[in-house]
């Protein structure tokens, strides 16, 4: 139910906003705006305004359209004339279509002023130690680092590296990363990605450097259990001090999840501390599939102490002003970067994979909106990014479509032809069914994968 609300609320403001962006301009222009449609298809219900617009909910709720006065679509009455779309001066028409990709943008760069004036809790860019044999490893990484810059552009947050280590490092032979250890001392560090696997790369960029997040050490000490799960059975409880896997002292909680994960369905036997008494208890772990493995898992969690793990969280938050500034920055980059990833992926040097559809959308929806506002906000701004750059596209049917026809009407003197137009429009089509055939085909691969 989570997923189905948050996924028809992202539809739903992004749509109205895109629309809307259309409407007002339109308005501005002098042009009569017939209908505004949340949805495709049959009308399901609807009211009329003072000016004559119909406000209009349609059955199909996967995008909207503004109908605008157009003697291309029908006959109009003489004195209504002005008021046509088709007769507009070029750069009208120009603002009208462009309205609505910009709204997009300018509704993510509000809700990106709204995060950074109220504040965005994150965790610090720490690294832990690199794997072995890594380009992270040759490049002199160490464990509690914080990566500071890539290529000169500050980075703010875990979330923030691993996009940058992705927009800077895509396509190039290397980066420059900044570090400062725990003394202050300032580090470069040069990172060769000449020869990786740029499929690997798009998908788990700091996978494939070799880097992980700081993980503090942690005690091998029970927090939290799974209700019912088998730990819980076995009769552990919150608190207990593991010492021992079948015989085999551990000081670590990691030792105790690697002993577990290797013993789906085997039993094993479990040394404990409990208030200052020695227990043994035998437990089989549960057998669970995970990345087409088989794995063990009793049902608990360590124990955190907040003190620790509040020294690796952050708050990205700036004044306002200069809130609104990194908010356009934001959606700058991220809307560059789209278009930049659209490009390699239309010239094959960009995996098709990348592309999402409405389930992959719904499934982040859900999962953001789970996850608090915060996270919801910032998946609101990306998707409404990712929306207005896909619509400023130069392909027939699409905003950027009607723009190429408009820019080519300035450049010649003169409207298109409806031949031309017309061909265009089927090209579209075919281009859309295409990029809507493998991002559902991406979804569904996605789901049945899991």
């Amino acid at each position: 139910m989570t997923t189905l609300l948050a996924f028809i609320f992202t539809l739903a403001l992004l749509i109205v906003v895109h629309e809307y962006g259309h409407y007002v301009v339109a308005r501005l222009c002098g042009v009569r705006v017939l209908r505004f449609s949340v949805g495709f298809g049959r009308v399901l219900a609807s009211r009329r305004d003072r000016s004559g617009t119909e406000w209009a909910l349609s059955a199909f709720p996967l995008g909207g359209y503004v109908k605008m006065l157009d003697e291309r679509e029908g006959e109009v009455p003489a004195e209504q004339l002005p008021q046509a779309f088709n007769r507009q001066g070029v750069w009208k028409r120009i603002a009208i279509v462009a309205a609505g990709p910009a709204a997009n943008l300018l509704l993510a760069i509000l809700l990106y002023w709204i995060l950074y004036a109220t504040g965005v809790p994150a965790l610090k860019p720490i690294v832990g130690e690199p794997l072995a044999d890594s380009p992270a490893a040759a490049a002199g990484f160490r464990s509690g680092e914080e990566v500071t810059r890539i290529d000169g552009e500050k980075v703010e947050s875990w979330q923030d590296f691993h996009l940058q280590l992705l927009r800077h490092g895509f396509g190039a032979a290397s980066v420059e990363v900044e570090t400062r250890d725990a003394a202050g001392n300032i580090a470069l560090r040069r990172l060769d990605l000449a020869g990786m696997d740029r499929a690997a790369f798009e998908k788990d960029p700091l996978g494939q450097i070799g880097l992980v997040r700081f993980s503090p050490p942690l005690a091998p000490v029970i927090g939290e259990l799974q209700s019912g799960g088998v730990a819980q059975r076995a009769g552990i409880a919150s608190g207990d001090v593991i010492t021992a896997v079948n015989d085999e002292p551990v000081a670590r909680w990691e030792e105790v999840v690697e002993a577990i994960r290797a013993h789906p369905g085997i039993p094993l036997t479990l040394e404990l501390q409990r208030q200052g008494s020695s227990i043994s208890i035998e437990l089989t772990p549960e057998r669970v599939s995970q990345g087409g493995q088989s794995i063990g898992r009793i049902g608990a969690s360590p124990h955190l102490d907040p003190e620790v793990f509040r020294a690796l969280q952050t708050e990205v938050r700036y004044p306002l002003f200069s809130a609104l500034w990194r908010g356009v920055q934001k959606t700058w980059e991220l809307a560059t970067f789209t278009l930049e990833m659209l490009g390699r992926m239309l010239v094959g040097q960009a995996s098709l994979q990348n592309l999402s559809g409405p389930i992959t959308i719904a499934d982040y929806a859900g999962q953001s909106a789970s996850a608090g506002m915060v996270p919801f906000v910032t998946f609101l701004a990306l998707i409404s990014i990712s929306l207005g750059v896909l619509n400023l596209l130069p392909v027939p049917i699409l905003d950027g479509g009607h723009l190429l026809y408009y820019f080519a009407e300035l450049a010649t003197g003169r409207p298109v032809s409806e031949r031309i137009q017309e061909i265009g429009q089927r090209v579209g089509i075919v281009l859309i069914g295409f990029l809507m055939f493998f991002a559902f085909y991406n979804d569904l691969f996605r789901l049945f994968s899991r």
